[in-house]
């Protein structure tokens, strides 16, 4: 029955939220920001950030929606990466490397397997590490040694996030026997599971990397074996060719975050900052305030709208990648090489733009911090190096020119 008002008439109908993400991501972006620099100088393993995003529910979000379970789609997966590389952008790597690795077996695998994996994840709150980059056609370092029941596991590899406080580990590995090449989920408490911290790293310090030795790790066939990955181009589909292209795209939104993140930051102690003297006032005067300085009106103006620039490409590519998703096995050639060029064109605008704010805004806030890192800037631009020198915008430049004049498609393989 519908609410009345009491003279009698009609209530409009109490507004119902249609999804608790962003309030929830909202806030756990807040909560990650008031202790941002004091942890990211700890450089301690990220157990306690990782126990946030738990409790907020963020590991299970790709999962489909059930009755259990709160589901939601990759563009919605792509704004909750972005608000948390706001606040806190090795917590956005992680959950962008979590997601993709998520929908890893839909991807690569069947309906069936994908349902039974996503429901693990969900139910049991697993936080997903590893990487399924294998070069196509190529051995990898992680070997399967066939047994009775399964194979044993070896090798070692290094990795970007996410392997010191993962749960669970997918890994791409080539089969001894046949030359296969299978995605394993391994759990990291194995006694042959060893994993060392990468303590070293100046930037993205909190993103859970490290290196990871298997020595003669059981993989059971039927519980560890998740799918077998394609061997080249020509076995792979454009839909399973879409799954770097994600976590590409997922990762520009790391660095459009962090952009974000650093610009809020810069601009708040630009605000409030005392008055210093500046060569635009007569005599070498006091300004009113710093914010008064038309040349630093005119940087920040610059920033802003390259910030803004860079958002209007990866909201394009998100908007381009979720209706190709939406295609499944459907995708065509064509269309996945154009999903491929908007996602290249948002990593390469957003690796430049992260590099450059940081750098900028370290050299307009240098007066109010004398240098000595009282505000925590430093680290948005360590991050954005650190993050960026994993995809050097010249290649993605070098694809889009070649789509643009020679009309090439970017090769099918399961490597990001």
């Amino acid at each position: 029955m519908p609410k009345k008002s009491a003279d009698g008439q009609s209530l409009p109908p109490t507004p119902v939220e249609e999804t608790p993400w962003p309030r929830i991501v909202r806030e756990l972006a807040d909560d990650l920001a008031t202790d941002a620099i004091a942890r990211e100088r700890a450089g301690k393993s990220p157990t306690d950030e990782v126990s946030r995003l738990r409790e907020a529910g963020l590991l299970a979000l790709l999962t489909p929606t059930r009755p259990a379970g709160r589901g939601s789609d990759w563009r919605t997966a792509c704004a909750v990466v972005r608000e948390t590389a706001a606040a806190d952008s090795s917590m956005g790597e992680l959950l962008a490397r979590h997601y993709a690795l998520a929908w890893s077996t839909r991807f690569f695998g069947s309906a069936d397997t994908a349902e039974r994996h996503e429901a693990r994840i969900a139910e049991e709150h697993w936080l997903l590490g590893g990487s399924i980059d294998v070069p196509a056609g190529s051995p990898t370092d992680l070997t399967l040694a066939p047994t009775g029941t399964g194979y044993l596991l070896g090798g070692r590899r290094s990795f970007t996030a996410g392997v010191t406080v993962a749960d669970r580990l997918i890994l791409g590995a080539t089969c001894t026997k046949t030359g296969d090449l299978l995605l394993v989920l391994v759990d990291p408490a194995d006694p042959g599971v060893l994993v060392e911290a990468a303590s070293e790293r100046i930037g993205q310090r909190l993103a859970g990397a490290g290196s990871v030795d298997f020595d003669n790790v059981p993989v059971s066939s039927a519980d560890h074996v998740l799918c077998a990955l394609p061997r080249d181009e020509h076995t792979t589909s454009p839909f399973t060719a879409l799954a770097p292209l994600a976590l590409r795209l997922l990762l520009a939104h790391v660095a459009l975050g962090l952009t974000e993140g650093a610009l809020t930051e810069a601009r708040d102690i630009s605000r409030t900052a005392p008055p210093v003297p500046t060569a635009t006032t007569m005599g070498g005067a006091y300004a009113e305030r710093p914010s008064d300085d038309p040349y630093l009106l005119l940087a920040y103006g610059e920033l802003a709208i390259g910030s803004h620039t860079a958002a209007t490409v990866v909201e394009h590519a998100t908007q381009a990648l979720a209706d190709a998703v939406a295609l499944g096995p459907e995708l065509s050639v064509d269309h996945h090489a154009d999903v491929a060029v908007l996602v290249s064109a948002a990593e390469a605008v957003t690796g430049r733009t992260a590099v450059h704010t940081t750098t900028r805004l370290l050299e307009l806030t240098a007066d109010m911090d004398d240098l000595d890192g009282r505000t925590g800037l430093d680290r948005f631009w360590r991050n954005a190096r650190v993050l960026t020198a994993q995809t050097p915008s010249s290649h993605r430049l070098r694809d889009i020119g070649d789509h643009f004049l020679n009309g090439a498609r970017a090769p099918f393989t399961a490597r990001a």
